[in-house]
């Protein structure tokens, strides 16, 4: 048995009701003993006292149950996304402000690579810049004409590339491929939508992959986790079921006592849109699950079944789109959907389903109701992910069905503006990202950040969630707002709940993991437009403490 050691500090929110305040915390062997005074938690013996923290905040870790390891993918590749991108090292990556800029940047790079190498860059958003023609192959052309060029969109659903990658792939008019966006000459715009377009750049996506799988971008992303007070994150896109290759590389990463978080993995069984053997991954999910560790998670399914409300491919119901051509995709149909949410509820494997449009929430609800009734696993909390769209009657039924939702929040400052004016109208949009009526309709949910689209951190996701302001200074749907107590909630228990991991993590209480976040101020204390801009000191995992980076 280790010696018990004592964190002191100002304050300690524990979102424990029982016991909800402290100014002191001890530890044994990586848990949770007590939190309360100096005195209290002595009452368990000697113990070494610790007093870094006296004048800091201590909450729950942030739980961040729907991230990317692709955020790592902007140290390793060319960043090109509008906004500043906060990175590992604790730098900003400049953002692009201008189709110029973004030439400009790509000329740099493409100075720099190798002849013959695919230039690959990463999350650029043309919808930024709607007074401008879309993003298209001519642009890209600026930069080479005979190099392959392959820009992916911020959400990862859509990319642009240039016209020798779409005659190196044999990408034409002809490809007979949904997503292959023709442009008013016939011809192949550039922009390639949705997975099975964007496979058919197969170098590139075969690029991509392999970054995928490099060690190195779960290190970065654990670091940006850290800097922003988040001890458990997640992989909502693993490969581990058609790589295994990935496993391999990033197991030692994660296990290793200096990696600085916990991270849970939910494995994609296929490719988004293609045909797989579902029982075969069901069965290799179970198994994989049987080989959890302290640090790294297994058991969970991703299932991707529509795509980007920025990007227009995300299912929306009737009226459909304000603009745009049509009500987005559902890559699976009805009966489909069904059999393979069957397959994996019956195997009692949790499902995390993207449904960014409420069309897709319409149709994985019917999937689960459909499920439930041929096998009652009670507490399954199939998981909506990104849940922008969906309905009140949608959640009021996905409550009877116990399905839980994360919300991606921070949509509401990064494209609300968009949102409202482009893709769904001011009116929906202050109905959309709905916290308030999720929570009335018995839902319990999570906010993210979805790691790679914006950046992680659970006090910019709170921010979002309390205040719903966009970059352009409006609040878009006042009732939605949530308190900064039930902001907290959702951002720490919320996603521990829907991990499946509430008797672990989530809160500070005796027998839980030792995970918390060092703040200088409390979150439910601040004014609440404060709340994103508090200094994180770092984290702490398992009672390792680990600082936060900063710029050199």
């Amino acid at each position: 048995m280790s010696e018990n050691v004592i964190f002191t500090a100002r304050k300690i929110v524990t979102m424990n009701p029982a016991n909800p305040e402290g100014t002191a915390i001890a530890i044994r062997d990586g848990k949770v003993l007590a939190v309360g005074s100096l005195e209290e938690c002595q009452l368990w013996g000697p113990a070494t006292i610790d007093d870094r923290f006296t004048d800091k905040v201590l909450i729950p870790g942030f739980v961040e149950a729907h991230g990317h390891t692709a955020d790592g993918m902007n140290a390793l590749l060319p960043y090109v996304g509008f906004h500043d991108y906060p990175m590992a090292d604790g730098s900003l990556a400049p953002g692009v402000r201008s189709y110029d800029e973004l030439i400009e940047r790509l000329k740099a790079v493409d100075a720099q690579t190798p002849p013959g190498e695919t230039l690959l860059a990463n999350s650029f958003d043309p919808i930024y810049f709607d007074d401008q023609p879309r993003l298209d192959r001519t642009h890209l052309d600026q930069v080479s004409t005979t190099r392959p060029i392959f820009v992916r969109h911020a959400s990862g659903h859509l990319a642009t590339v240039n016209t020798a990658l779409l005659e190196a792939e044999g990408i034409t008019a002809d490809s007979d491929v949904p997503g292959v966006d023709l442009g008013d000459d016939g011809q192949p715009s550039g922009e390639l939508q949705e997975a099975p377009a964007m496979n058919l750049a197969k170098a590139a996506m075969a690029a991509f992959m392999s970054l995928n799988a490099d060690p190195r971008i779960v290190r970065l992303h654990a670091e940006m986790c850290r800097n922003g007070g988040v001890t458990t994150s997640s992989e909502l896109a693993g490969a581990f079921l058609i790589m295994p290759q990935t496993l391999a590389a990033w197991q030692p990463v994660i296990d290793d006592p200096d990696f600085p978080a916990r991270m849970v993995v939910c494995n994609v069984p296929a490719m988004p849109g293609a045909p797989g053997d579902y029982d075969a991954a069901a069965a290799t999910a179970l198994a994989l699950r049987e080989s959890s560790t302290d640090r790294l998670r297994h058991g969970a399914i991703k299932l991707v079944i529509d795509g980007s409300l920025q990007g227009w491919t995300a299912k929306v119901m009737w009226p459909g789109y304000l603009t745009g051509e049509d009500q987005g995709l559902l890559l699976y149909d009805q009966e489909e959907l069904n059999r393979i949410v069957s397959i994996f509820h019956r195997n009692r494997l949790r499902i995390h389903c993207h449904c960014n449009g409420n069309g897709a929430v319409e149709a994985f609800i019917q999937a689960v109701d459909s499920a439930v009734s041929e096998y009652a696993w009670l507490d399954h909390r199939h998981v909506v992910e990104h849940s922008q769209t969906t309905t009140p009657s949608q959640y009021r039924r996905m409550g009877t069905l116990r399905m839980t939702a994360n919300i991606f929040i921070n949509h509401v400052y990064y494209w609300g503006d968009q949102h409202a004016r482009l893709t769904m109208g001011p009116d929906r949009a202050r109905g959309m990202w709905a916290c308030r009526t999720a929570l009335a309709a018995g839902v319990p949910i999570a906010l993210h950040s979805d790691s790679g689209v914006t950046p992680v951190g659970g006090l910019r996701t709170m921010w979002c969630a309390v205040n719903r302001v966009t970059a352009s200074g409006q609040v878009l749907g006042e009732y939605e707002k949530l308190t900064p107590y039930e902001a907290l909630h959702a951002a720490t228990l919320g996603g521990a709940y829907q991990l499946h991991m509430d008797d672990e993590i989530g809160s500070l209480e005796a027998g839980k993991a030792a995970d918390f976040a060092v703040l200088d101020d409390s979150p439910l204390d601040v004014e609440p437009m404060a709340i994103k801009d508090i200094p994180v000191w770092g984290t702490v995992v398992g009672g390792t403490a680990y600082p936060a980076a900063t710029p050199a």
